[in-house]
């Protein structure tokens, strides 16, 4: 479906997020799922027919098998910079969920459902915001492009490749080559500016042994055993690490966390291998390799078990204030009037906001509802600040236009 910027009535935002909730597209998250509620593939298609209907130039770029990033452009009326509004299609699974993680229900000034907090509320926020600078065409605004990325939630694929883009020259021709200008990613953040936050290194440990049956216990070697001095080890360093490293002003210090543990096939054979997921979170300044590197010389000098460092599926990667302040700045100067006086801060939680910043672009992270809702039992927004967002949004890419 094609048409022209007016042919249609526009939607409003909560009206958006309703139908994103109602399609589902759970991330698996490494873990063995199948079936028409994972992946993005139902979004996208939603998406591409969106901003058909708008009449924008827009394309769906696979990152992976049936997983793509989904981009539209709106030409601005002068020669003014390039904004980059991003929001990612996927959310958690919705396991222990105790509302009907599809449904939209609406409760007073909530909505209720699986991503309407993180972050198909801060997509409805930008979408129509977006949709409202194709409408009305405002005199001076900035070119916008939206981009609507795969995988955040696990192994950031989409936005990996997005930064392709205008990184890689093999990658010319899609409408995005050149670096934006500024980009601003929706997260819940009650509104106020994430100018920094923290990345997240995540990789295994194992420790192997040899089989054998439990009954003769001496005839192997209990590969769970030789992971528990390491265990005890990284407790120890998490805490050091913390108490003893230097604490971003924003973002506080660096944290390690053993997040998972296996080993074994049985509880009758004694266990030849075992594993641990270690997230260790990153703060600007840090090398998200080093620290892995930092870790392991540690742990030779503590422990006398052989191990092995398996390689990461995910590199810290930081958001720094370096150089995001005066178009954070700009943005402030937009809340203030929508939604009243609103702050900077940092967090310890990582979003794609690092990964743009990575190519020398500015970013910057902001949306409605609170992170204290994101990946919860019963995920809700407030459609008060769902409103709001659209609102900042859309001020935010005119008055950018200027800059």
């Amino acid at each position: 479906m094609t048409g022209s910027a007016d042919s249609r009535s526009p939607r409003a935002p909560r009206d958006i997020l309703a139908e994103l909730i109602r399609i589902p597209s759970v991330n698996p998250m490494g873990r063995d799922m199948t079936g028409p509620e994972t992946l993005e593939t139902r979004v996208t298609a939603w998406l591409m027919e969106y901003f058909q209907e708008l009449g924008v130039p827009a394309e769906a770029i696979e990152v992976a098998p049936g997983r793509c990033n989904v981009l539209a452009r709106y030409e601005g009326s002068g020669s003014g910079p390039v904004v980059l509004m991003d929001a990612h299609q996927d959310t958690v699974p919705v396991d222990g969920m105790t509302v009907s993680p599809f449904d939209p229900v609406i409760e007073g000034d909530r909505m209720y459902g699986r991503g309407s907090c993180d972050v198909k509320g801060g997509m409805a926020a930008m979408l129509a915001a977006f949709a409202r600078l194709v409408r009305e065409q405002p005199a001076g605004a900035a070119t916008v492009v939206m981009s609507c990325t795969a995988d955040e939630e696990s192994t950031v694929m989409g936005v990996s490749d997005l930064a392709r883009l205008w990184t890689d020259p093999a990658r010319a021709g899609s409408l995005v080559t050149t670096p934006p200008d500024i980009a601003l990613v929706a997260e819940p953040t009650d509104l106020d500016i994430v100018v920094a936050h923290r990345g997240a290194t995540r990789w295994k440990i194992r420790t192997t042994g040899r089989a054998c049956h439990s009954s003769r216990p001496d005839e192997g070697v209990n590969a769970i055993y030789n992971m528990a001095p390491i265990i005890s080890a990284l407790q120890k360093y998490a805490s050091q690490l913390q108490s003893e490293s230097a604490a971003h002003p924003l973002c506080g210090p660096p944290t390690l966390s053993v997040g998972r543990i296996e080993g074994g096939v049985s509880v009758n054979t004694v266990p030849d291998f075992c594993t641990v997921e270690i997230d260790r979170r990153v703060i600007p300044g840090e090398d998200g390799l080093a620290v892995m590197e930092a870790v392991e010389t540690y742990l030779r000098k503590q422990v006398d078990v052989d191990f092995e460092m398996l390689p990461p599926w995910i590199t810290g990667c930081s958001l720094s204030d370096d150089n995001n302040g005066r178009w954070s700045d700009l943005l402030l100067e937009q809340i203030t009037p929508v939604a009243g006086e609103h702050r900077k801060m940092g967090v310890a939680y990582g979003t794609n906001a690092s990964r743009i910043a990575e190519t020398g672009v500015p970013a910057m992270v902001f949306g409605p509802g609170s992170i204290n809702q994101a990946h919860t039992k019963d995920e809700w927004i407030s459609l008060t600040e769902l409103d709001q967002a659209s609102e900042v949004y859309y001020r935010f890419c005119v008055a950018a236009g200027s800059v």
